[in-house]
C-alpha cells in the first residue's frame, strides 16, 4: 500500500524553506496534498531535546501530529565529519551560533576552520537524514538515509541549502550544489530516505 492509498494530506513538520521545497519535490508523485506547519499559524513548538537525529524526528512527529491530529512528516537531518567525531551532527542547524539569513554561510565558514590543517584523504563525511511518520501522536514508521562524501576546501555550486556547497561527491565530481535539483534529489540523504518510507508503506 502506498502513500497516496492511504493518506489524502500529509503536513510537514518545517518551517525550514530548503527543506520544505526538497521535501515536497520528492512528494510530487505521491497525490497527497502536502503542506506545512506556517498553514496552521502560531502552533507550540517542540524543544528538540533527543541525542540523535532518530530522536529528534520522532519527538517532532509525534508532538505536531498531536496537537493537529492528522498525519505528520518530521525529519531530522545534518553532517557527521569523521575528523570531528561525527560533529556537527544534532547541532548542524545551529553550528556557528547564528541566525537568519546568513546562518548557513556562518556554519559553512567554521566548518572550513576547524578542517584547515586536515588533509583531503581524512575529510570524510556523510549527510544523515531520519524520517518518522506519525499520527495523532502515534508513530506510524521511522526511516533513515545517509549519503557519504568529503568535505571540500572551499564552497561551489548554487543549488541547495545549509552545507550542500562544501559536501562533495568524488563519484560526480561536484559539490551537491553543483547538481541539478532532480539529480540531488536521486541521491540525497533525504532522498534515500523517503523511498524507504514510501516502501515501508
Amino acid at each position: 500500500m502506498t502513500i497516496n492509498e492511504k493518506f489524502d494530506e500529509i503536513v510537514l513538520a518545517t518551517t525550514n524553506r530548503g527543506k520544505l521545497h526538497e521535501l515536497r519535490e520528492l512528494l510530487v508523485g505521491c497525490s497527497v496534498r502536502v503542506r506545512c506547519l506556517v498553514e496552521f499559524g502560531e502552533i507550540e513548538d517542540v524543544k528538540e531535546v533527543g541525542s540523535t537525529f532518530a530522536e529528534n524526528a520522532r519527538q517532532k512527529a509525534m508532538h505536531y501530529s498531536k496537537i493537529l491530529n492528522c498525519v505528520v512528516l518530521a525529519d531530522d537531518s545534518g553532517l557527521q565529519v569523521d575528523a570531528l567525531d561525527g560533529a556537527p551532527g544534532i547541532y548542524s542547524a545551529r553550528f556557528a551560533g547564528v541566525e537568519g539569513a546568513n546562518r548557513d554561510e556562518a556554519n559553512n565558514q567554521k566548518l572550513l576552520r576547524l578542517l584547515a590543517e586536515v588533509p583531503a584523504g581524512k575529510r570524510t563525511a556523510r549527510f544523515c537524514c531520519c524520517l518518522c511518520l506519525a499520527r495523532a501522536g502515534e508513530v506510524l514508521v521511522e526511516v533513515e538515509g545517509f549519503v557519504e562524501g568529503v568535505i571540500a576546501e572551499e564552497g561551489r555550486g548554487e543549488n541547495g541549502f545549509g552545507y550542500d556547497p562544501i559536501f562533495y561527491l568524488p563519484e560526480k565530481g561536484k559539490t551537491i550544489a553543483q547538481l541539478p535539483y532532480e539529480e540531488k534529489n536521486a541521491i540525497s540523504h533525504r532522498g534515500r530516505a523517503l523511498k524507504k518510507l514510501v516502501s515501508a508503506m
